[in-house]
């Protein structure tokens, strides 16, 4: 009888524990086949549109976090041991995931999702000690560049579970004729706005590509480069106004990532609209509407085509 009472408190201490562990796991998509990680949201995001449930998907950054100021774990390092495919941004925005890699001793492939995307020049340190000598790495906001990307993953999947090659190639297929799909949604949204009205100010440097693909022009950005934590001096500020009006800027972007304070009192003192809730460096949370690429780029664009008319 004691024995039977103690393999029950055995058991039970096991399938606590195991509870336990899954409450306190991080960004998985479930699933029993290979184990992948990726950087960024938008990478996991392609991810889990590319293979579904048919990975285990770690996804190390959260969304709303900096992908240029992020600080690995040990945790993390343990979790790219333990991986079969690492898939990265690249374009300096997740160079430090290179020494996780090397340090960790994994054997997994590591890809960069952003191959074959002609990157729009950046400077090679910006004001705030970022290197951006790649390029911009933003590539997300514009869909043809994502649809490159949901293609390499799906060949970098494909490479280590040939069993599902197939499904993996159909469903980038299937996320490309949906980006088609968004790309004319958001163009007629801008089609009735005129060039002279395109013009807005940023938070901070990220949204070239979008504003490339819809023209727009950003006329300049409250941070200069890509540091969202830095703040502008008054000068700056002061500038910045002059050019707002002597430019005829029509709105200035707030991404939701970053305190809206400045922007705000910014449009205040210009008379120009302000637009909250723009993504930028990270997709929404969960059942935003925004935690997907496709339905980030319909957000920003309904927001700011709002704001233009």
């Amino acid at each position: 009888m004691r024995r039977n009472i103690t393999a029950a408190l055995v058991a039970c201490a096991a399938a606590a524990a195991a509870v336990l562990g899954a409450a306190c796991g991080g960004d998985d998509a479930g699933g029993d086949g290979v184990r992948v990680v990726a950087t960024t949201t938008q990478i996991g995001a392609l991810v889990r549109e590319v293979a579904g449930d048919r990975v285990q998907l770690t996804v190390l950054l959260a969304a709303g976090a900096d992908a240029h100021d992020y600080e690995p774990s040990p945790q993390d390092s343990r979790t790219i041991r333990q991986a079969d495919l690492v898939l990265k941004n690249g374009i300096g925005l997740d160079d430090w995931l290179d020494d996780v890699v090397k340090n960790s001793g994994t054997k997994a492939r590591v890809v960069v999702a952003t191959e074959g995307i002609e990157p729009i020049e950046g400077e090679a340190h910006d004001d705030h000690g970022h290197d951006h000598g790649e390029g911009d790495p933003h590539v997300w906001h514009d869909p043809e560049n994502v649809k490159v990307m949901a293609k390499n993953i799906a060949e970098a999947l494909a490479d280590v579970d040939d069993v599902n090659a197939a499904t993996y190639r159909a469903n980038a297929e299937a996320y490309a004729k949906k980006l088609d799909d968004v790309d004319r949604e958001i163009m007629a949204l801008f089609a009735p706005i005129p060039p002279a009205q395109r013009k807005v100010v940023t938070n901070h440097e990220s949204l070239n590509y979008f504003a490339r693909r819809y023209q727009l022009e950003i006329i300049g950005a409250i941070i200069p480069g890509t540091a969202k934590e830095a703040q502008p001096s008054a000068q700056d500020l002061a500038k910045l106004t002059d050019l707002i009006r002597s430019e005829g800027v029509k709105a200035v972007l707030a991404e939701a990532e970053i305190d809206p304070k400045v922007a705000e009192q910014l449009a205040k003192d210009t008379g120009v609209r302000v637009v909250t809730g723009v993504y930028a460096d990270s997709l929404g949370p969960a059942g935003s509407g925004a935690d997907t690429i496709d339905g980030m780029l319909l957000h920003n664009a309904r927001l700011i085509a709002e704001a233009l008319k």
